[in-house]
């Protein structure tokens, strides 16, 4: 007789369906990246050309939200000045938003013209943020040549880290591409990105530097790297008052990214670009025919080949507009970082096409020395939250947002929020699938623990299959219908021990229990890469969802979907009609939001248990805290733009 840990073990041999998911994902982003490659194939002339800036502009701002209003008083602040040999550092904080307040130094070089040149420096996933040693340093470049600096702390980085503490209640401060990501994956659930705040400080730091007597407005640059890169690329596609452009060890392509096992936190995945053919070209041709230098490093983890295909396949924009030395890459022999060699570069670019007036070399003070980082801070403790009463985070603009949004919806009436949400639902979740015959597979094994089992293997969609293990009280009869209950939890069947007293119970009680195995569930989970846990954040699950978020899609979406063809596998076999098909649902921790978006569509799902249940996605929302685990697999971005855990219940107690 088997034991429940072997049940756990058991592997089909009938189909090997791990990598299922993955290649599924991967398909259908390479037919979006390829027909996005014959899109940009087909611009032929400088209108069409303005047509695609201005379309996938239009399709940037709608996927991350739009950007936040720019009317709040910026009320800037210089904290402390600091002299170095050749240049002052002012440590400058601003709001960005009500309460958004944005830490920032202004390098100033003693020998320069009288209004100069500027350059946002905007800080790539270093701790420090704009006060990290090798930072300082590359800024110090800049000033060398003569231009004024303004470089920024991120949310997440530097003197901005939130303050989040470990889910455990320990005191680990969660920063940098944590904070992001779970702030991130909020604003999925909202409709938004978390990259509209980076976009909208990164702008408003670009107001700051207008108002500066000592800045030419009509001459500013930006550059950063990694994370800073990523800021510069979607400045360059928001702001059109930049003259020049420097992304550093950012700019790729997504189709190699994605085959290279690539994943990125949540400013960098803008939900539904890959179905309209997005990708990084998008990016630089934005950006035509202004001044663009990208950089790169020969062994990045962002795939030099994928960076070099970018920028070769957009020089022809450049050329359009008889601009052919404006589009430039520079590369150094090095790992992710912005190198000496690279800033210097950046710097003689910036130099050139920003007319900065060579000083005399008599005016120049040779040092340059670099500030220790204490001197570099904007607060009196080093963080906004600590230093500055009222200061807001990310938290409070995404518990604001949560509250509007839940104002939007109850301005409507029953009726038409049921309409919209059903509407919206549907189309999330079953729009992009791809049904096909069951053609199950049924394997009966030895009995275990006073239970008859049976391992089912059906297609849920062309190419996916899904699985369970069908549990009956051994003294049930083979031809006696039974109704079924379904188990739905991370894990599937990988995971029985945990709920084995339940599921006991249930088939002693009369009923016949089907343990669910969705799409990359179970024995269906995709070979791992990188020996990271593949359900946390940048785990290979992450990956994938992250890319069907890419798509317009999500793997809750896909997971629901998945709930209802099971509720037709067991029609099909057992040979009883939709409505006899009914079940019971049991869920356990966040997979009870995919069951509940599952029973919104289907009327079959009956009485919906948990032995930890949820509540409200919107209380998840606001909460300060949440556990990691599982989280990418339960969210469908714009979910509460249309509906929460609180009207579920109406919807599919209402929904015929």
């Amino acid at each position: 007789m088997p034991k429940v840990t072997e049940l756990e073990r058991y592997c089909c041999t009938l189909y090997d369906t791990r990598d299922q998911l993955k290649r599924h994902i991967f398909d259908r982003s390479d037919r979006a990246f390829e027909e996005g490659d014959r899109a940009r194939d087909r611009i032929a002339d400088l209108e069409q050309l303005k047509a695609r800036q201005a379309r996938m502009k239009e399709a940037f701002l709608a996927s991350i939200g739009g950007l936040p209003s720019s009317d709040t008083p910026l009320l800037p602040r210089i904290t402390g000045t600091s002299q170095g040999s050749g240049y002052r550092v002012e440590n400058v904080v601003f709001q960005s938003r009500p309460g958004q307040y944005v830490t920032a130094n202004l390098y100033v070089p003693d020998s320069r013209e009288e209004r100069s040149a500027a350059v946002l420096f905007v800080c790539g996933h270093e701790y420090e943020g704009k006060h990290c040693d090798y930072y300082h340093e590359v800024c110090l470049h800049f000033v060398r040549a003569g231009m004024i600096v303004l470089a920024v702390d991120p949310i997440g980085q530097g003197e901005r880290i939130s303050g989040i503490l470990a889910s455990d209640g320990s005191e680990e401060v969660i920063s940098g591409t944590r904070e992001h990501q779970h702030f991130g994956v909020k604003c999925h659930l909202l409709g938004e990105s978390v990259a509209r705040y980076f976009i909208h400080d990164a702008m408003r730091a670009i107001d700051y530097l207008c108002e500066r007597p000592e800045v030419d407005p009509a001459r500013i640059a930006i550059t950063g790297n990694s994370g800073g890169g990523l800021q510069t690329a979607m400045m360059m596609v928001c702001d059109d008052r930049l003259t020049a452009a420097a992304p550093g060890t950012f700019i790729m392509n997504r189709q190699q990214y994605m085959h290279a096992g690539g994943v990125q936190d949540a400013e960098q995945i803008w939900a539904g670009l890959t179905a309209v053919g997005f990708d990084h070209e998008d990016l630089l041709l934005s950006f035509a025919p202004k001044p663009l230098l990208v950089l790169a490093v020969q062994y990045d983890f962002f795939p030099i080949e994928a960076t070099r295909r970018t920028v070769s396949r957009c020089e022809r924009f450049w050329e359009m507009h008889g601009r052919d030395g404006n589009l430039l890459l520079a590369e150094d022999v090095s790992t992710h970082r912005y190198t000496d060699q690279l800033a210097r570069t950046a710097a003689a670019f910036f130099s050139s096409h920003l007319s900065v007036q060579k000083m005399p070399e008599a005016a120049i003070e040779p040092d340059f020395a670099p500030l220790p980082a204490e001197r570099l801070l904007c607060t009196d403790k080093g963080q906004v939250v600590l230093s500055l009463p009222g200061a807001k985070t990310a938290q409070d603009e995404i518990v604001a947002r949560c509250e509007q949004l839940k104002l939007e919806r109850n301005r409507l009436s029953p009726d038409e929020r049921r309409r919209r949400a059903l509407v919206w639902l549907n189309e999330k979740v079953s729009a992009s699938r791809s049904p096909c015959e069951f053609n199950v597979r049924r394997v009966f094994l030895q009995p275990a623990d006073g239970l008859q089992v049976e391992y089912r293997l059906w297609w849920s969609q062309t190419g996916v299959m899904n699985s369970g293990y069908v549990f009956r009280s051994e003294n049930a009869a083979g031809d006696e219908p039974q109704s079924f209950v379904l188990g739905v939890w991370l894990g599937g069947t990988s995971r029985l021990t945990e709920r084995w007293s339940w599921i006991q119970d249930m088939c002693h009680a009369g009923k016949t229990v089907l343990v669910l195995n969705a799409s990359g569930v179970g024995p269906h989970e995709p070979y791992p890469i990188y020996n990271r846990p593949a359900h946390t954040f940048f785990g290979f699950m992450h990956t994938l969802a992250d890319n069907l978020i890419w798509l317009g899609d999500s793997l809750a979406a896909l997971h629901a979907y998945d709930i209802t063809r099971c509720l037709d596998m067991i029609a099909h076999v057992e040979k009883v009609g939709m409505e006899a098909a009914a079940v019971d649902v049991h869920a356990a921790g966040r997979q009870e939001h995919v069951v509940r978006l599952a029973a919104v569509l289907d009327r079959r799902i009956g009485r919906i248990t948990s032995d930890s249940p949820v509540g409200s996605v919107s209380d998840w929302v606001q909460a300060t805290r949440y556990e990691e685990e599982d989280v990418m697999s339960t969210i469908v971005p714009g979910l509460l733009r249309y509906m929460d855990t609180a009207e579920w219940e109406e919807l599919y107690r209402d929904n015929s």
